[in-house]
């Protein structure tokens, strides 16, 4: 059984919109490595349309020579999960998952393959989480104060106990934490 796996940049306040505005002061080897292991183990991407929009505007414009992440963006797996779009936005192996959502990735859950990972997309993991379909949540906390933004989890969300079954301090002060869902 594959696991769904949400990899996620946030801030100290919450916030993991635009990431691009205050992660990379943050990101170095062991931060790379992690993000590495992640995708490593995945042979599938799932993302709501906001965020497969704006990547699918820009990996397969990449050029794997100065870009090595490049070659596996676009060649992985890509679930898109959106009301909204008729079609993929012809960014190579993308498919897209519009009705029985729930349903849909139980059923991709279930199928041979590597873990399907997550990266942005907030709507998509707490619906997951409600859903009990979200195996892991993995957190990169920065030690920054962004103020105003989405925040990955909102108010008024259901009350839901995680397990911390993993943490590393990165000398750049991120935390990075990887929590499963609590049993019982």
């Amino acid at each position: 059984m594959r696991k769904v796996v949400a990899a996620e940049f946030v801030s100290l306040d919450g916030v993991m919109e635009s990431p691009d505005q205050w992660h990379f002061p943050y990101f170095n080897e062991e931060m790379g490595q992690a993000v590495g292991e992640g995708f490593a183990a995945a042979d599938a991407m799932l993302m709501g349309r906001v965020n497969y929009e704006e990547w699918a505007a820009f990996w397969p414009g990449q050029d794997p020579q100065e870009n090595p992440m490049a070659a596996q963006m676009n060649s992985m797996k890509k679930y898109v999960v959106s009301t909204t779009l008729e079609e993929p936005l012809g960014w190579q192996n993308s498919t897209l998952i519009s009705e029985n959502v729930a349903d849909e990735l139980a059923k991709l859950k279930q199928g041979e393959g590597g873990d399907i990972v997550i990266s942005g997309s907030g709507a998509l993991v707490r619906s997951l989480l409600r859903y009990g379909l979200l195996d892991e949540l993995k957190l990169m906390i920065h030690p920054i104060l962004v103020g105003s933004g989405k925040r990955l989890f909102e108010e008024g969300e259901e009350q839901t106990k995680l397990e911390l079954v993993d943490s590393k301090t990165f000398s750049t002060g991120v935390l990075y934490l990887t929590y499963r869902p609590a049993q019982g």
